[in-house]
């Protein structure tokens, strides 16, 4: 997978995963806003769909191909741990920040394994995967940015994902915008004032 490794100067490590026909550059100004002293990792998604960067392949407009979703995911995690060895980080310490595909990824490790992040900023997700029983996550917390507008994940996704998640002791923030898919100034700094909290 290509990414871009940034070292910083705390013990936490920001996952950037950008929205699909993105690649590693698009989220690097998030993390200068949200935690300019943290290490990045900065993840290309590595699936071609008509010439666009997504990290799992979908059937259709918000229908996910499951078991490439869970290949995938395991191909995340594993990765995630091989950079931590590599560039010495801290595995515990890790915050996903994701938008739109890249949220669902994120999303799609905290619905599969136990210890994949501390944290998450999830922009505009969907709900991964249904029926399946969540691995419990005492002390993790994970920020929702949903747009009450949003043409490709409707508010009923956001709900959804934090009832799922709150199930599995994960403390939720979820943040509302009355825009659309769009990944506003708003809920970044939303987001950086959840983190630093």
């Amino acid at each position: 997978m290509k990414y871009i490794f940034k070292e910083g100067n705390n013990d936490r490590t920001l996952l950037l995963l950008h929205g699909t026909g993105g690649n590693e550059e698009d989220l690097l100004p998030l993390s200068d806003m949200i935690d300019p002293e943290a290490n990045v990792l900065s993840v290309r998604g590595n699936v071609n769909e008509n010439g666009m960067n997504r990290y799992f392949r979908r059937v259709a407009e918000g229908v996910f191909d499951e078991d490439d979703l869970i290949k995938r995911t395991d191909e995340l995690y594993n990765f995630l741990k091989e950079k931590s060895e590599e560039h010495n980080f801290d595995i515990n310490q890790v915050y996903a920040v994701g938008y739109s595909n890249g949220a669902n990824i994120a999303g799609s490790l905290l619905y599969h394994y136990q210890d994949s992040l501390k944290g998450a900023m999830l922009f505009h997700p969907m709900v991964p995967r249904r029926g399946i029983e969540l691995p419990q996550h005492t002390g993790v917390k994970v920020f929702i940015g949903a747009g009450k507008n949003d043409p490709i994940c409707p508010a009923s996704e956001a709900e959804e994902l934090r009832a799922m998640l709150e199930g599995a002791g994960v403390n939720v923030e979820l943040y509302w915008t009355n825009l659309g898919h769009q990944l506003t100034r708003d809920e970044v700094e939303a987001a950086k004032d959840w983190y630093e909290n």
